[in-house]
């Protein structure tokens, strides 16, 4: 169910970029990205930042609404794409967009020759909880309405669309819904009650306990309890979920919420593949192109999604 974190090691250089792009995001992310600024300077701050990332070449971008809920769509140039991947980008449910998160879903049309949906889902705390499930929901359904096989699709996200796309997938399961050829989830925030938060000795450059819990205040009714499994997937049966494929950083404060997820899942008769990656932090897949563990996860990240959505192919979970 594990993978070897890290191997091989950084190389010098290697190692100095990822000391420069830490020290970065530790200035210009965390020192930002946090109450009390407002959540609209915050997202300005991500927006900026995600200029400085390195999308694929060779992609083309185009935008269109299904159920009323806008999208992204990126498919490879010249490429007939077979195999769609609905994405659902990080954020804590605050800030980011389909536009902040192409440095990851270029890379996954590219490398996989698929057709990427990114959903731009309604966010809080304009839009509190079901908002973005419910808009995710209705952009899932129509790809099914349209034809498109659920064997040829994969719900994929990042820390909070990692716990969108989870959330999504038990959704489908409690309606008896299709559900997907598989799950690929870039650090997913799985417990929104932040009891058991990592601290690493390195630090993590990106996340702090004050910025996710004032997310969940923003996200949910002042009354609710965001350990409960119908608002934490990590609480919730996960039988006949379809395979997942878990990375995480070893230096983010979420990392415990992937290796939780794992376990239970693996309890849970579902299909698990957890990457641990060391020497890296929250969604570092973001870096493809400059880290060359970035890159690596995306090749297999990649490589998941082709072989759950080929015929008669089976995930690697080992």
């Amino acid at each position: 169910m594990t993978w070897p974190a890290e191997a091989p090691l950084m190389s010098p250089p290697q190692r100095l970029r990822a000391g420069l792009l830490r020290g970065c995001l530790r200035l210009l992310f965390r020192g930002l990205v946090r109450p009390p600024m407002p959540v609209a300077l915050q997202r300005g701050v991500l927006r900026g930042l995600s200029l400085a990332t390195l999308g694929a070449g060779g992609v083309v971008r185009e935008r269109r609404s299904l159920a009323g809920v806008p999208c992204e769509w990126l498919r490879p140039r010249g490429v007939e794409a077979r195999r769609r991947v609905l994405y659902l980008h990080g954020g804590a449910y605050l800030i980011g967009s389909p536009a902040t998160h192409r440095a990851i879903t270029t890379h996954l049309a590219r490398r996989c020759a698929a057709e990427v949906c990114a959903v731009d889902y309604r966010r809080a705390p304009e839009h509190p909880f079901p908002a973005a499930r419910d808009d995710a929901l209705a952009v899932y359904l129509a790809l099914l309405e349209a034809g498109h096989s659920p064997r040829q699709l994969l719900l994929a996200g990042d820390s909070a669309g990692g716990h969108l796309a989870l959330s999504l997938a038990l959704e489908l399961k409690a309606r008896g819904l299709p559900l997907p050829a598989g799950l690929l989830l870039f650090s997913p925030w799985t417990d929104l009650s932040c009891q058991r938060l990592h601290t690493p000795e390195a630090g993590d450059p990106l996340l702090s306990r004050a910025w996710l819990e004032s997310a969940v205040r923003l996200l949910l009714p002042a009354d609710a309890e965001p350990g409960l499994a119908a608002l934490s997937p990590l609480h919730a049966d996960l039988a006949g979920l379809p395979p997942l494929l878990v990375q995480v950083g070893e230096d983010e404060l979420l990392r415990d919420d992937s290796l939780r997820l794992a376990q239970r899942a693996g309890e849970q008769g579902v299909a698990v593949r957890l990457q641990r990656y060391a020497g890296c932090w929250h969604v570092f897949q973001a870096h493809a192109g400059v880290l060359a563990s970035a890159d690596r996860a995306l090749d297999e990240a990649a490589a998941f999604v082709v072989e759950c959505s080929a015929e008669g192919g089976q995930c690697r979970t080992s």
